[in-house]
């Protein structure tokens, strides 16, 4: 069970408690719904779980009410559809539901809160709960009537609005341990193993600032990521390994989640073109740091002199995308290096990118120079590598299918 803010989730009747794992907050709050958005504000993707789910209560339900038809006077509703439950379900951000609890001989308009009157919609959810019944209050009304899905899959569902992503989640596993149906030691407060991602980067200093960069703007997600130890340098330095290692992966069926990160300059974009015919298993995934707009115009040097350049595939490498306001050093500038002719274009070079790199891997997250930070564009390289590890997710979570293509960001 579990509570966002006080709304109340639990597992349906019907539900396997490991159907879906992940790891539980130990004692701890999380603002876990933010870390259910995808990349796409816009609108966001369902994944087959939420879907294949409802239509399985949609069948248990209909299944019901044909047996009570044969004994009782049961009239036919066709039920909510997937998205009209998902409207329902975010119609109203439920930390403005009401949670006075309602005393004895309350009516039914005194429950339902705002929601008297709409019985007909409430009607035909495929829930088999009797919600009037246990709803004390308009929230407890409200979410017993929509609590149909496996807990984590209802979170999904719930964060469709973007209001109910900024509330706390409250994961009460301490009854379920002091009544004996669980040990605490069932309960991990980190991602287990199998539910980790290995990041594979060009270099030592691109795993220092992805690392980094999550412990500082995505910590309810850093558990979840792996990188290779470069401690002691990096195993296999350089763009032309970083393909060697991943073929090699590939080849002798490694099951590890892994994503291959490449710099979105020319010899990052010329390794992806070799790595992407390579039909990688649905496991692994492969990556070209994102374009962004403000590197169509970005300060250049090159044969022709100082000049305004779009980098972006040519120039621009993971320092590229931090913040370059440093008082000590003049403006940031890619000076253009060896020409690369399977493109048609030269790879540029990020000038003092090791001090920009040694900048950020100072900031902390109680610094007073965090918030006047720029993390524009290292937040965008985050949402890319979340992106590829929800789809790295949802096709070993479904069942895999073929190899799948390596992917531009």
């Amino acid at each position: 069970m579990c509570f966002i803010g006080t709304f109340r989730i639990s597992a349906a009747s019907r539900c396997e408690t490991n159907r879906y794992p992940m790891p539980i907050e130990v004692e701890a709050r999380s603002r876990a719904l933010s870390l259910l958005a995808s990349a796409d504000e816009t609108r966001m993707r369902f994944t087959e779980p939420p879907v294949i789910e409802y239509a399985e209560r949609v069948g248990t339900w209909l299944d019901w009410r044909k047996q009570m038809r044969e004994w009782t006077d049961v009239r036919p509703l066709e039920p909510l559809t997937f998205d009209e439950f998902v409207l329902l379900a975010n119609r109203v951000p439920f930390a403005e539901l009401d949670g006075t609890f309602a005393g004895r001989g309350r009516s039914a308009g005194r429950v339902t809160g705002r929601f008297a009157g709409e019985t007909a919609t409430f009607d035909r959810i495929p829930g088999g709960h009797d919600y009037e019944a246990t709803g004390y209050s308009e929230r407890e009304y409200f979410s017993s009537a929509v609590n149909l899905l496996h807990p984590w899959l209802m979170l999904r569902v719930l964060a469709e609005n973007p209001i109910n992503r900024g509330t706390d989640v409250v994961w009460q596993y301490g009854p379920l341990v002091e009544a004996g149906w669980a040990s605490a030691g069932e309960f991990v407060g980190d991602a287990r193993r199998t539910e980790t991602f290995l990041v594979a980067t060009e270099g030592s200093s691109d795993a220092h600032i992805l690392r980094h960069a999550l412990a500082l703007l995505r910590p309810g997600v850093l558990d979840f990521f792996r990188f290779i130890d470069v401690s002691e340098g990096h195993p296999f330095p350089g763009v032309g390994n970083l393909v060697k290692f991943a073929k090699g992966l590939a080849k002798i069926d490694v099951h590890n989640q892994t994503v291959f990160v490449f710099d979105n300059d020319a010899e990052g974009v010329e390794a992806f073109g070799r790595l992407n015919p390579l039909k990688l298993p649905p496991n692994m995934r492969a990556i070209v740091l994102p374009d962004r707009d403000a590197f169509r115009k970005f300060p250049a040097r090159g044969p022709q002199g100082d000049h305004l350049a779009d980098i972006n595939g040519r120039g621009a490498a993971i320092e590229c995308y931090l913040d370059h306001r440093l008082h000590q050093y003049p403006k940031p500038r890619v000076v253009w290096m060896n020409y690369k002719p399977e493109l048609g274009a030269y790879h540029g070079a990020l000038e003092h990118k090791e001090s920009y790199t040694r900048a950020f891997l100072e900031l902390r997250p109680d610094a007073p120079a965090l918030p006047a930070y720029d993390t524009s564009g290292i937040e965008a390289v985050l949402d890319a590598l979340v992106a590829e590890c929800v789809l790295i997710a949802e096709n070993c979570t479904v069942g895999g299918g073929g190899p799948v293509e390596a992917t531009e960001a």
